[in-house]
């Protein structure tokens, strides 16, 4: 077997494995969740799971990895070429459209975010999202969106304010199946961190 065909083989494993992680999860829960039955459900035996993943907590990081490299391809580059453009006249009408790469991406993944931020979700998830969104915003060299030296706050309430609220909106949209369609929900999102929830609640 050429080299082409072993690593087309391994990308196809690991998908067969995350295919199968996603339905159990839905079926059962993250919890409840054996190698065994991740094995059975992907059609493959335990040995070849091993191969790949040292468990089931290695799977679901591995998961994370690439959910975080989503969310920086599809939002943080996306806010950093927004915001990083010269217009005197504050956002054009159609800005919030920079957040519907990542709703479409949420949507497709819905069944992992709603393990990830349920109610019996992952802390140390959220809590790792929170310090990314602290260094995409406050901390790299080169591209983050926000001068600490200007911030009117704190950084770390900033953050912690910006990720709860965020979180909350994305839990209210997966975990009660609420059929906004991507666009809508980055265009609720975006205005509500644009215009502020007073003037979002229509009270200014």
């Amino acid at each position: 077997m050429s080299k082409e065909q072993q690593d087309l083989r391994v990308i196809r494993t690991k998908k067969l494995i995350k295919e199968a992680l996603l339905t159990l999860i839905e079926k059962q829960g993250f919890d409840s969740i054996t190698v065994k039955d991740i094995a059975k459900q992907a059609e493959i035996n335990r040995g070849t799971f091993y191969s790949h993943y040292e468990d089931k907590y290695d799977l679901m990081n591995a998961y994370i990895d690439e959910i975080f490299e989503e969310v920086e391809e599809k939002l943080i580059k996306n806010l950093q070429r927004l915001f990083h453009q010269e217009n005197a006249t504050g956002f054009p009408p159609d800005a919030y459209r920079v957040l519907v790469p990542f709703s479409e991406f949420l949507q497709r993944n819905r069944v992992i975010m709603k393990s990830l931020l349920g109610p019996t979700g992952d802390p140390h998830f959220q809590s790792r999202l929170k310090q990314f969104m602290h260094d995409a915003l406050f901390k790299r060299a080169s591209g983050s969106l926000f001068l600490r030296q200007k911030a009117l706050v704190p950084s770390d309430y900033l953050i912690s304010y910006i990720a709860s609220a965020h979180i909350g909106v994305m839990q209210e949209w997966l975990i009660q199946d609420r059929d906004e369609s991507p666009e809508e929900i980055a265009k609720i999102i975006f205005t509500i961190t644009t215009q502020g929830p007073l003037r979002a609640g229509g009270l200014m």
